[in-house]
């Protein structure tokens, strides 16, 4: 008990759900045969899952993400609001065209290198990767798992979904935009607490002459030079080739993540097998995702279904399409948007083609007050953990509950207005 009392509190809930979720299936709760079903849906997830952080972490080790930073903090040219457009526009760009999942775990470490480059606190550029990589996730099939669910269930393509939500998916960015700039972009705000557990006094490398300083511009600094150039042009080849695979190759997501991962650690064993340790593999997200998954179907199999179905209601009219969205965005907080999209996809009647597409914001635009709304999310946390930064849990749920209101309602109301 002492143990698990000094466990992170996510450690303690992914445990805690593993082992409700088992108890279900022994107890009978939850049939075995849909926990089996349940495992088999979110087996290539797990394999992505634990590949993609492999890949991250050892890239972020080459410096890869450095670079990059570095580079961008450039593009700025030392001005603040010119930097935060880049950086909506980067994640955006990436959640859009590739997918949110990648856009937490691969732009988190640029967001956060970019910190110290340019001398602010980290915060600001982390809460930039997780909201828009939920918010910016609307537009195209490709972006969310939830849209190709929904895009296969209304039967449109690519072409027609985007013509479909480009009004929702404008109003999303908009709104996250605002929301970030009052929230932690403004001078003051950039001064926030959530620093670095280590490093935080270090010299940056550029950038301002303190964190948090508030300073009207920004000295952009020269890209560091890679430790070992072998293992960066390794890694960053690594990532071309998983992101190329993403847009123009026909394989599974966890195919791709798998063998760019194997690339890196292949690499790292001959440059530096000192690096290669076991707690590189995800254990906290590989625990709780399967716990959340069981939990959440034993509670399908016993009314969740009925509820969803009376609390979103048959009318396709605009009130309806508010209340879908707002029972997708506000039960994806509670339990994980994935698992309640399939849940509310079957309580939407089959006819109602703009309801489902509200329920679709719901889930997408709205998972951005707890850190286990979305898999994006929970791969944000992830990465924020690994490089010592704190993001208060408070203030993250606070801020996030402005957010999901305000880019849930102006989306579904850009839907409502595009019919």
């Amino acid at each position: 008990m002492r143990f698990f009392l000094r466990l992170h509190v996510l450690d303690r809930v992914a445990i805690g759900l593993l082992a409700i979720g088992l108890l279900c299936v022994a107890t009978g709760v939850l049939p075995t045969a849909q926990a089996s079903d349940a495992m088999v849906r979110i087996a290539p997830l797990l394999a992505f899952l634990a590949t993609v952080i492999v890949l991250a972490e050892l890239t972020s080790q080459a410096q890869v993400f450095d670079v990059l930073a570095a580079r961008m903090a450039r593009a700025g040219r030392g001005s603040y609001p010119l930097l935060f457009l880049l950086c909506v526009a980067f994640a955006s760009v990436t959640t859009i065209a590739l997918n949110l999942d990648t856009t937490a775990v691969l732009l988190t470490p640029v967001m956060l290198a970019l910190a110290t480059r340019v001398g602010i606190a980290p915060v600001p550029l982390a809460m930039t990767t997780v909201w828009l990589a939920n918010t910016a996730s609307l537009l195209l099939p490709v972006s969310n798992l939830t849209n190709l669910l929904a895009a296969n269930r209304v039967a449109l393509s690519p072409v027609e979904l985007a013509g479909r939500m480009w009004a929702p998916q404008l109003a999303a960015v908009l709104v996250t935009m605002a929301c970030l700039w009052c929230f932690f972009w403004r001078a003051a705000r950039r001064e926030s607490p959530g620093l670095p557990d280590t490093d935080a006094g270090a010299d940056t490398g550029g950038g301002a002459t303190a964190l948090g300083t508030g300073a009207a511009r920004y000295t952009a600094p020269e890209p560091p030079a890679p430790a070992d150039l072998v293992l960066f042009r390794a890694c960053a080849l690594a990532c071309a080739g998983f992101l190329l695979a993403i847009l123009v190759a026909d394989v599974p997501l966890w195919m791709a993540s798998a063998t760019a991962a194997a690339v890196v650690v292949a690499a790292f064993a001959l440059r530096d097998r000192a690096a290669l340790r076991i707690s590189l593999i995800p254990w906290r997200l590989l625990v709780m995702v399967p716990g959340m998954f069981l939990v959440v179907e034993a509670v399908n199999a016993h009314g969740l279904h009925e509820l969803l179905a009376a609390a979103i209601g048959r009318d396709g009219d605009t009130l309806g399409l508010f209340r879908a969205a707002a029972v997708g965005g506000g039960l994806s907080n509670v339990l994980n948007n994935l698992p309640v999209y399939l849940a509310g996809e079957a309580a939407v009647p089959a006819a109602n083609h703009d309801q489902l597409l509200a329920l679709l914001i719901g889930v997408n635009a709205g998972p951005v007050i707890t850190p286990w709304a979305s898999l994006a999310t929970l791969l944000w946390y992830e990465r924020c953990h690994a490089y010592g930064v704190r993001v208060p849990v408070a203030r993250l749920m606070g801020t996030g509950a402005v957010l999901a209101v305000c880019a849930v309602a102006a989306s579904v109301g850009a839907l409502a207005l595009t019919r």
